[in-house]
């Protein structure tokens, strides 16, 4: 019952603990709003810049699990590069030493036994949350999330059982540290573990300290502990990461990666580091972490303030070495998690818009003329998926199909941003009329190629609405829905055929020829829906799909033709 007893104590412990790291987390996130997001997005493949954000994000949210989840889904949506998210993860770890910071000087000894502290920060969170606005609120509930975890710090000491009552239990966890490097490698792989199933290095660096501070464990043991704990970790990015796509899963395993060689590195010289960090702790406190209790030169803040100068070390110095290698880092996560021909095309990345953009006006319109050249591409390819919604026999297939036309809406939107958005900049320095109109005439280019891209999930979407009302065309309808399906398409043809080529130089013909075609066809099928209502020739259900899946199909004609009449500058007055 007693053992039963001190369970209880400690899990409830570890839940306050654990909710005070999040009501901190989601406070801070709360007043950044949407700047984390905004800041992380426009990362670039620059290391220090990448880092310094991991860092500076990582601290404010107090969480690098919370950064690192953020990064997989940047990755995931196209926002963010593999090697900026991995900068982006380096310095997360560095981000994450902040919380050994915090416990350290506030949540252990004999000056935090005492509620005072938290008590104080308490009355004046709750001052801070009756507040209107928000942001006051979310200061004052940062505030009581920092009061909650100093006790829960407290309560964590208080619910470790005085194990000199155990003295079996002290001998055996003082055996395991008798098997030299082989005790370091268990208790590395033993905090890897706990921090997995734990599923917060903060906590676990928290239960780690306070057996330090109880004198449990060794110095060099806590250490293995901690940089198990820098493993275990990763777990979260990684769980994250199997519903991602291939770049999210490689963003995730990246993590894992760093980590891990930098766990390895650290322990070929094991010994060296830990005689640096205990030389260190001795010249602030004059005590020894490797002391044994009642020593002259023992302290119980010693280990712990050892174990968070190792902490910040070990990540810093990592980072340090390891941001020369994040080429290498992408080849071992290539191999790690393999990318498929037909997933590499369903990335989104601009190809020709240099990071840093050039004062060239002429070049930077060059390089925004062959990135939308990629967007046409794109949708064609993304059109090119529609037959098979109609061919499909599988459930699985059809699924498979509908998912890659929403992934390649997500593209054609992110594309369309991207391009306006370095077009904007590049219209704001200084250009001639000739150069504005060609700005202006992409600028309308991108509009419609992303409105094709709606047109094309709006086609999708009604198949599928179809598909799940169990609404059945004939063979008479299937066939006019396929002519109309190539209509459209050589429309598409025409149109990235002038995309390629100088927009002066556009053939306005070939793309009225193919658009007249689309609308008389359409008007062909309209005609012949209006008499099979009459003639009760098939139900509503049928009739409103089928002439909703013509019609967008007319639309998608539209987009097309504006696209073409963009480039040459002109317009066909009816």
């Amino acid at each position: 019952m007693n053992v039963l007893f001190i369970i209880i104590n400690f899990i409830g412990a570890l839940a306050v603990f654990l909710f005070a790291m999040k009501l901190m987390s989601d406070s801070l996130q709360q007043i950044a709003g949407n700047g984390m997001r905004s800041i992380l997005g426009k990362i670039t493949n620059n290391p220090l810049r990448g880092i310094l954000t991991g860092a500076g994000v990582t601290i404010a949210v107090q969480s690098s699990s919370a950064t690192t989840v953020m990064v997989v889904s940047f990755v995931n949506a196209g926002l963010l590069s593999l090697a900026g998210a991995i900068a982006v993860i380096m310095g997360a770890n560095i981000g994450t030493t902040i919380t050994a910071w915090i416990i350290t000087l506030f949540g252990l000894g004999e000056t935090s036994s005492a509620f005072s502290l938290p008590m104080l920060l308490g009355v004046i969170s709750l001052a801070l949350l009756f507040s209107k606005k928000d942001k006051v609120q979310s200061t004052g509930g940062f505030i009581m999330g920092l009061a909650l975890l100093l006790i829960g710090m407290n309560l964590l000491q208080s619910a470790m059982p005085n194990l000199e009552e155990y003295p079996r239990f002290l001998e055996a966890i003082a055996s395991l540290s008798q098997y030299g490097f082989w005790s370091v490698l268990l208790f590395v792989l033993v905090g890897a573990l706990l921090t997995c199933l734990v599923q917060a290095s903060a906590a676990m660096m928290a239960i780690t300290l306070v057996m330090c501070y109880k004198g449990w464990i060794g110095f060099d043991m806590a250490v293995a502990l901690v940089m198990g704990q820098n493993i275990g970790t990763t777990i979260t990015a990684n769980l994250a990461a199997m519903v991602a796509n291939t770049a999210g899963k490689k963003a995730a395993r990246a993590h894992l990666v760093f980590n891990v060689v930098g766990v390895i590195f650290t322990l070929i010289v094991f010994r060296p580091v830990l005689n640096l960090i205990a030389l260190m702790t001795t010249g602030m406190l004059q005590a020894d972490p490797y002391a044994a209790v009642g020593a002259a030169n023992y302290s119980p803040e010693a280990i712990p303030l050892a174990l968070s100068i190792f902490h910040t070390f070990f990540n810093v110095v990592n980072t340090m070495i390891l941001a020369w290698f994040i080429p290498q880092i992408i080849k071992i996560v290539n191999w790690m998690v393999p990318t498929k021909e037909s997933e590499q095309e369903d990335e989104f990345r601009l190809q020709y818009i240099p990071g840093n953009w050039m004062k060239t006006t002429e070049l930077n319109i060059q390089s925004a003329k062959q990135e939308i050249e990629q967007f046409s591409t794109r949708v064609l390819r993304m059109y090119g998926f529609l037959p098979l919604l109609r061919t499909a026999q599988k459930e699985e297939e059809f699924n498979d199909a509908v998912a890659r036309i929403e992934k390649y809406e997500e593209i054609t939107d992110r594309m369309e941003s991207e391009i306006a958005q370095y077009l904007t900049h590049v219209s704001a320095g200084g250009m001639s009329t000739e150069g504005s109109q060609r700005i202006s005439a992409m600028l309308r280019i991108v509009d419609n190629l992303e409105s094709i891209g709606d047109a094309i999930y709006q086609i999708a979407v009604t198949r599928k609405n179809k598909r799940e009302d169990a609404v059945h065309f004939s063979q008479d309808l299937n066939d006019n829905l396929e002519q109309m399906t190539q209509l459209v398409q050589q429309a598409l043809d025409v149109m990235d055929a002038n995309l390629r080529g100088e927009y002066e130089h556009a053939k306005l013909d070939k793309a009225y020829e193919a658009e007249d075609a689309i609308n008389k066809y359409r008007d062909q099928l309209r005609a012949r829906h209006l008499e099979a209502l009459k003639n009760n020739t098939y139900d509503y259900a049928i009739g409103t799909a089928y002439s909703g899946l013509y019609a967008l199909y007319e639309k998608l004609g539209d987009y097309v033709i504006n696209v073409s009449e963009a480039a040459k500058g002109e317009k066909r007055r009816d």
